[in-house]
């Protein structure tokens, strides 16, 4: 494991990019699932805010982790919302985080091959796409709904390289998740970065065991 952020870019022939978290300011997906999605769940059922927010919380934790976590079909059958027409109509408030937009702008110019890897599903990415364009900075883009697997499941990351081929030693990594981390530590990619702070509005991550940056522009 490198100890040093900096990356060696003549090592490196793919570069491997999550979107929300790394990319994205995750404050906004924090603001849509624990703020937004209980209060409309609140005045659906009549309900105080309090109290949607205990009834939906063993809701989430009883499939964190799996593909249905991240699946806006599974939690608007479950929920009884639109979850997508929600987000459609709040995708103004899609941001990058402090110098992403940069960092893309300069990491097409290295001629490295640049994937986009998000857990989010395929709608949720084209919502976010429409808004800021994210996919023109990207030579190929994959949900992990396509692969029937979240990237921390080690599944994922043998049926992504057949879609995909890759050498994984000469591959970059980033990401916010230390679950997702710790698989593609496992699978073997060679070069693996974490992000302190996905969340503008809130106190960095401790990231123990990998190492970390505090936003991707700090990579070049």
């Amino acid at each position: 494991m490198q100890r040093s952020a900096a990356v060696d870019w003549s090592a490196i022939d793919n570069v491997f990019l999550d979107m929300d978290g790394t990319l994205l300011d995750l404050s906004f997906d924090n603001w849509f699932w624990q703020e937004l999605i209980p209060r409309r769940y609140a005045e659906l059922h009549n309900l105080e805010p309090a109290e949607s927010r205990s009834i939906l919380a063993p809701k989430f934790r009883a499939v964190f982790g799996t593909i249905d976590w991240y699946c806006i079909d599974h939690w608007s059958r479950e929920l009884g919302l639109d979850v997508r027409a929600i987000k459609r109509a709040v995708r103004a408030q899609v941001r990058y985080l402090p110098g992403a937009e940069q960092f893309l702008r300069k990491l097409r110019d290295s001629g490295k091959h640049r994937v986009l890897l998000t857990n989010a599903h395929p709608d949720t990415l084209a919502i976010k796409d429409s808004q800021l364009a994210l996919r023109q900075h990207f030579d190929a883009s994959y949900s992990s709904h396509r692969f029937g697997a979240p990237k921390e499941d080690p599944g994922f990351w043998p049926r992504l390289q057949r879609q995909e081929p890759f050498e994984p030693r000469r591959t970059l990594f980033v990401d916010d998740s230390l679950a997702v981390l710790h698989s593609a530590r496992r699978f073997g990619i060679g070069w693996l970065r974490a992000v302190r702070c996905p969340d503008s509005s809130r106190p960095p991550n401790d990231l123990q065991g990998f190492t970390a940056v505090d936003g991707v522009d700090e990579l070049l």
